[in-house]
């Protein structure tokens, strides 16, 4: 894991605790500045889900056997498609999560 900000420090972000967050390394290189994405839905550019203001439960879903990530939102598919957070390693990892009765969480 890396450390994240949120709202990047080249766009004002700070290097306070409450604008960090944990990133897989490659989320993180994905994300770069970026605040936005595109939701594929509406066509539309819209704030990424922020994990400091945001619900994830409001934004994401586990359909079926939970190996997915679906955005319910457009901030939530706009997350999802920009960090693609369906990568085959991120689905396998979730695959062997369910097995072992680790995933999906209960609380999102």
């Amino acid at each position: 894991m890396t450390v994240d900000h949120i709202i990047p420090t080249m766009l004002g972000g700070s290097d306070d605790a409450s604008n960090l967050c944990l990133a897989c390394w490659e989320c993180n290189a994905i994300k770069q500045s970026r605040i936005s994405g595109l939701d594929a839905s509406t066509g539309e550019h819209v704030a990424l889900y922020r994990p400091d203001q945001d619900r994830w439960a409001d934004h994401f879903g586990w359909p079926d056997d939970g190996r997915v990530i679906v955005g319910t939102t457009a901030s939530g598919r706009a997350t999802v498609a920009l960090l693609r957070l369906n990568r085959p390693v991120l689905v396998k990892a979730r695959e062997r999560w369910v097995m072992a009765g680790w995933h999906p969480p209960e609380n999102g």
